[in-house]
C-alpha cells in the first residue's frame, strides 16, 4: 500500500477528534477522586486497548516484541514514562484552564517539540530546507504554531473579560497562572510520545517483515510506549489513592444524592447514589476514546510519505480544532466579546489551513 497524504490527514483528524473528546465522559463520573477515575480509564487506554487491537490486527505480536533488541524496547518504554508525566499534568491543565485554552497551551508546546526534534536529532533538518516540498510542509508547521498562538490569545482575552463568577461557572477550578505553568510543562513532556514513536521505528519494520499490513505497523509500538505511560500514571495515582484514602472508591461510590444529569441513566433504585457500574463505564469509555487518538494517528502517519514527522503537527492542530469546538458546545465561551469570538474563528481557520498546507507538502514529496 503506497503513501496517501490525503488519507493520512483524514486519519490524523480522526485521532484529533478522539483526543479532544475523551475528557467529556468524565463529566458523567460522580464523586470519585481524580486519581480514581484517571487510573480506571488508564487501564483501558494504556493496557487493555493497545494489547487487544495490536493482538487482533498485527501478526505474531509477542514474537515481534521478543525479537526486537532490548535497547529499542527500553528507549520506547522510557519515552513513554516521560510522556506519562506530561499526561498526568495534562489532566491538571484541563482542570485549571478548561478544554479550549488548556489544549492550546499544552498542545502548542507539544506540537513544536514533537514535530521538529526528530528530524533535528537524525540530522535531516538542514536537508529539509533545500527541498520545495519540505519547505511547504514546514510552512504548514509554522502556520499551525500561529494558530496555536491565536488560540492562546483567545483564551487570554476571554480570561480578561469574564467575571470570577462566570469563570467558576464554566471551569470550577479556573486558575490562569497555575494552568499556564502546568500546561507548558505538560506540552513539553507530552512531546516525548513523538520521540517514543520515532525510537520504535525498528519495531514497525519488524512487524511489517512478519507480515503485518503497513497501516497497522504502529500498533506494536503503542503497546510498549503506552506501558511506559501506564507505569508513571499508576505510581502517581496509587500514591494519591493512599494519601487521600481514595482507594476505597474502586469498590464503592461515596453516598449522597445523584445529580439530575446522571439520574436518567440509572434505575430508580440507584438514583440516590451514583452507580459504581456507571462510574467504571464512563471512565472506561473515556479511556477507549483516548486510545483511539493514537490508533488513528499511527494509521495516518503510515500514509504521510517522506515527511511523516509532520503528521504530529496534523494531530496537534486537529486536537485544538475539535477541543475548541467542544469548548463552544460546552459554553466555555459564553459571555465573551465579539473580539474574542473573532479570535476563536481565526484560530479555527488558521489551524484548518495549516493541515491543508502540511498535507499538500507531503503530497509534493511523493513526486
Amino acid at each position: 500500500m503506497g503513501a496517501n497524504p490525503l488519507l493520512g490527514v483524514f486519519l490524523c483528524w480522526l485521532g484529533g477528534l478522539a483526543s479532544a473528546s475523551f475528557y467529556v465522559p468524565f463529566r458523567k463520573v460522580h464523586r470519585w477522586s481524580w486519581e480514581t477515575y484517571w487510573l480506571a480509564a488508564g487501564v483501558v487506554s494504556w493496557i487493555a486497548a493497545p494489547w487487544l487491537l495490536a493482538g487482533l490486527l498485527t501478526n505474531d505480536l509477542l514474537g515481534v516484541l521478543h525479537a526486537v533488541p532490548a535497547s529499542i524496547i527500553f528507549w520506547t518504554y522510557f519515552f513513554g514514562v516521560l510522556w506519562g508525566v506530561g499526561g498526568l499534568t495534562f489532566g491538571l491543565t484541563i482542570r485549571y484552564l478548561g478544554m479550549s485554552l488548556g489544549m492550546a497551551v499544552a498542545m502548542g508546546n507539544c506540537a513544536v517539540f514533537g514535530t521538529l526534534v526528530p528530524p533535528i536529532f537524525h540530522g535531516q533538518f538542514s536537508q529539509l530546507l533545500i527541498q520545495r516540498s519540505a519547505i511547504v510542509t514546514l510552512v504548514g508547521v509554522g502556520v499551525c504554531a500561529l494558530g496555536i498562538l491565536l488560540a492562546g490569545a483567545a483564551g487570554v482575552s476571554k480570561e480578561n473579560e469574564l467575571s470570577a463568577e462566570q469563570k467558576q461557572a464554566s471551569i470550577r477550578e479556573f486558575n490562569l497562572k497555575l494552568g499556564l505553568a502546568v500546561g507548558t510543562f505538560a506540552g513539553v513532556m507530552s512531546a516525548c510520545f513523538a520521540f517514543g514513536l520515532d525510537a520504535g521505528n525498528p519495531i514497525k519494520a519488524l512487524t511489517v517483515a512478519y507480515g503485518t499490513s503497513t497501516v497497522w505497523q504502529g500498533l506494536p509500538v503503542l503497546v510498549v510506549l503506552l506501558a511506559g505511560g501506564f507505569t508513571t500514571n499508576f505510581v502517581w495515582c496509587a500514591a494519591l489513592n493512599l494519601r487521600n484514602s481514595s482507594y476505597r472508591e474502586y469498590l464503592r461510590v461515596p453516598s449522597g444524592s445523584v445529580s439530575a444529569e446522571l439520574a436518567p441513566h440509572l434505575p430508580n433504585s440507584e438514583r440516590k447514589t451514583p452507580s459504581l457500574f456507571w462510574n467504571y463505564f464512563f471512565s472506561g469509555l473515556a479511556g477507549a476514546i483516548w486510545y483511539m487518538q493514537f490508533f488513528f494517528y499511527t494509521m495516518g502517519q503510515s500514509q504521510m510519505g517522506r515527511y511523516k514527522f509532520s503528521s504530529w503537527t496534523l494531530l496537534m492542530a486537529s486536537i485544538i480544532i475539535f477541543s475548541t469546538l467542544w469548548g463552544i458546545a460546552l459554553k466555555e465561551w459564553r459571555g465573551v466579546s465579539l473580539r474574542t469570538k473573532m479570535l476563536v474563528l481565526l484560530t479555527l481557520l488558521t489551524l484548518v489551513g495549516s493541515t491543508m498546507i502540511v498535507g499538500y507538502g507531503n503530497f509534493l514529496g511523493l513526486r
